[in-house]
């Protein structure tokens, strides 16, 4: 018999020397190592070892309600470098993390590098390829001639992407990140070291980041829900080889995602009734999404992301048109419905779930139709900021596949409120503006450009934005007012309202009154409608 790879976390994470590059396989509390995080964390606090730490999380590590994840090492002299999709976020009103707290202190290197592309590079790590080449990033914060990824001070001293000529042709080059430690999650393990994922909401790149550390030399920990007798497991529903896997660490108690303790629907264990979910209340939001939903064409793969977008499945539904488009997420779900707030990046009832590393590929080449996105801020050029909160960083969590999804997307919509702080009621189907906001969201220039409008036009992106009082869209590289909603002034309530000048359509139209009706609907009619 070999030797039992079955070892407490403490017995694990003594084998993590200073200085090491650990990944860590995690999307908020979706598939946290968190046992093993608290155990490393715990074993710095007495020994302080290890120390030094590069940690690399294509998704962020744990998140504000329950699962503490990548906070566990916020301690100093722990982490010299962090480099990250995302990090852990939460509302505003509340504290921000302690990785935040030391990011904004400068007490370590952070670089916030597109999801997808983290993923790549640890993909190049496990063929032992020198380096990922790719434009998605091109004219972004990921660029070097803009902030080249780096959050902090201490991350502008050392560079991790440059810009290279290849063929004539700009593009990114990211070297290769060799980890020494990968801490993935599962559900089930093996006495061999084999995992099945059957209570997890997604795999994302478990796989990928086993391959990375095993094929450099490195270890590969896996926290699991239970063991099961060597030879147990059907083939078939492994997704990580025990020949992969060095340690297996049991913790029975581990959460399924953020503050769920197990949904089997989120695992796709079963399908809930449709009319069970929630539908959004009538409210300026809801308006904002039944419009985003008019955009949407039957037949559809569709990308949503964190915000308001995330209500337009639900809009679907409550109007019967569940199952026309299908609904694709970063973290690999794709169909079903994707859930809300902070638990967003599962979906209940998925038809599938795709390895995250392989969904990211599929959006980088705009294999998809449509994504829908949210804005902090939109700037002159049609540039988007979504990365960058000045006040309250952490509520942005960075950009996460953003800059993936929207590299290359043929069409994207994007929603949020006309400015910030504004109070908006809406009766007898118009928008009142009850109190102005007096945060312009509308700028010249934006504080960090997350998507790039000088390049959307470049390549012929649709671009579209949904707000609660205009619809607008990017035309010949100018942000240019399309409708108008019932109730709102255009001088006074828009072009008054936005920090620089916007173009109005010679075509401007009202926006479809039944948006603003509590029983009415968006639907189909006001795409097209719009489109006349």
């Amino acid at each position: 018999m070999p030797m039992s790879k079955i070892t407490s976390a403490e017995n694990a994470v003594k084998r993590i020397a200073d200085g090491a590059v650990v990944a860590v396989n995690s999307s908020s509390g979706l598939c946290c190592p968190d046992h093993v995080l608290q155990a490393l964390g715990e074993r710095y606090r007495a020994e302080r070892h290890p120390g030094r730490l590069t940690m690399v999380h294509p998704i962020a590590a744990g998140d504000m309600f329950g699962t503490r994840g990548i906070d566990h090492l916020a301690q100093d002299g722990m982490i010299d470098t962090i480099i990250a999709g995302s990090y852990p976020s939460g509302p505003s009103s509340a504290e921000p993390p302690l990785i935040w707290q030391m990011l904004g202190e400068n007490k370590v290197a952070a670089y916030n590098v597109p999801s997808g592309i983290l993923f790549d590079v640890l993909r190049e790590a496990a063929g032992k390829r020198p380096g990922v080449i790719t434009k998605v990033g091109l004219d972004t914060f990921v660029d070097p001639d803009l902030d080249g990824c780096a959050m902090n001070e201490r991350a502008r001293e050392k560079a991790i992407v440059r810009k290279i000529d290849f063929e004539g042709e700009d593009w990114l080059y990211f070297p290769t990140i060799a980890p020494d430690v990968a801490i993935i999650r599962a559900s089930t393990a093996d006495e061999r070291g084999n995992l099945t994922f059957e209570h997890e909401g997604a795999y994302l790149g478990a796989m990928e980041l086993a391959l990375a550390a095993h094929n450099c030399g490195g270890l590969v920990i896996a926290q699991v829900k239970r063991v099961a007798q060597a030879g147990s497991l059907r083939p078939h529903d492994v997704r990580v080889p025990g020949i992969l896997v060095d340690m297996i660490v049991e913790a029975p108690d581990q959460l399924q995602t953020t503050a769920t303790a197990y949904d089997p629907a989120i695992s796709g264990e079963l399908f809930r009734p449709l009319d069970t979910f929630r539908t959004p209340a009538f409210d300026p939001a809801k308006v904002i999404a039944r419009r985003v939903a008019a955009e949407l064409e039957p037949g559809w793969a569709v990308n949503i992301g964190f915000g308001i977008s995330a209500n337009v499945p639900r809009i679907f539904l409550e109007e019967g048109r569940h199952g026309e488009v299908t609904w694709v997420i970063e973290q690999g779900a794709v169909g079903g419905i994707p859930l809300l707030d902070f638990k967003f990046g599962c979906s209940s009832n998925a038809e599938a779930f795709v390895p995250s590393p392989h969904q990211f590929t599929y959006f980088q080449a705009a294999g998809f139709d449509a994504s829908l996105l949210s804005f902090l801020q939109i700037g002159a050029d049609g540039s988007v900021n979504v990365s960058k909160l000045a006040v309250r960083p952490h509520v942005t969590a960075g950009a996460g596949g953003f800059v993936d999804i929207t590299a290359r997307a043929k069409k994207i919509v994007f929603s949020g409120y006309f400015n910030a702080g504004a109070k908006l009621s809406i009766a007898d189907g118009k928008v009142s503006i009850d109190k102005e906001g007096k945060v312009a969201k509308l700028v010249p220039e934006v504080d960090q450009v997350s998507f790039s409008g000088k390049r959307a036009t470049a390549q012929g992106q649709d671009i579209t934005y949904v707000t609660e009082r205009c619809v607008l869209r990017l035309i010949d590289g100018k942000v240019t007012v399309t409708e108008i909603a019932p109730g709102i002034d255009l001088q006074r309530d828009v072009l008054d309202r936005a920090a620089f000048p916007l173009t109005v359509a010679p075509s401007l139209k009202p926006m479809q009154a039944d948006l603003f009706l509590p029983g009415g609907s968006g639907g189909r009619s006001a795409g097209k409608e719009a489109a006349e």
